[in-house]
């Protein structure tokens, strides 16, 4: 009886991870249509970036700095897009970079339509569209749906700093498809 029991078991672990391994190829051979843009010149894209980074010397006042990972105009209309990568399943964002956010999307509103989404994600392979990303866009924010931290409160030790901590708990997951659809929904209510 033991021997049966045990054969038993060992048929149906095999065939659940058998099951388990051909979902995970099934789910890695789904990849992405070819990327619309491409960087042909990394090497001149790098130095670019080098350029600009000459600007902030030893000695000046101002310093800091940072970007807009993605601004998409359409007829006037704009969706942007700030990428966060999670560190023990929350990001940081300057305090000053999401002030700046809030006014801009502000600003924006008044005079056409702007949709602002901050993204977090881990380590992540954008071609595959079932991957997960999370976001909040930033009327969750100013409706305090996403609270604003700026203390780890999961951290005894951690003081007061100039950024704002936001939690992945916070955020929604959904796909990198799903973000697709959504930035494709707002160029269409765009035209």
């Amino acid at each position: 009886m033991v021997d049966e029991t045990e054969d038993i078991i060992n048929i149906i672990y095999e065939k659940n991870a058998s099951n388990q391994v051909q979902n995970i190829s099934e789910k890695n051979l789904r990849k992405s249509s070819k990327a619309k843009y491409q960087i042909f010149d990394e090497s001149e894209f790098t130095r670019g970036r080098e350029v600009l980074g000459e600007i902030i010397v030893h000695g000046m006042l101002a310093s800091g700095g940072t970007d807009i990972d993605w601004l998409i105009e359409h007829k006037g209309s704009f969706i942007i897009l700030e990428f966060k990568g999670f560190h023990n399943d929350k990001i940081n964002i300057p305090q000053g970079q999401m002030i700046a956010y809030e006014k801009l999307h502000e600003k924006l509103n008044q005079s056409t339509k702007c949709y602002l989404y901050i993204v977090g994600c881990d380590d992540i392979d954008f071609s595959n569209p079932d991957s997960s990303v999370w976001i909040f866009e930033i009327n969750q924010w100013r409706n305090n749906i996403i609270p604003k931290n700026k203390i780890d409160i999961y951290n005894e030790n951690s003081s007061k700093q100039n950024k704002f901590i936001v939690y992945r708990e916070y955020m929604d997951e959904i796909t990198v498809e799903k973000l697709r659809e959504i930035i494709d929904s707002h160029w269409k209510e765009f035209e």
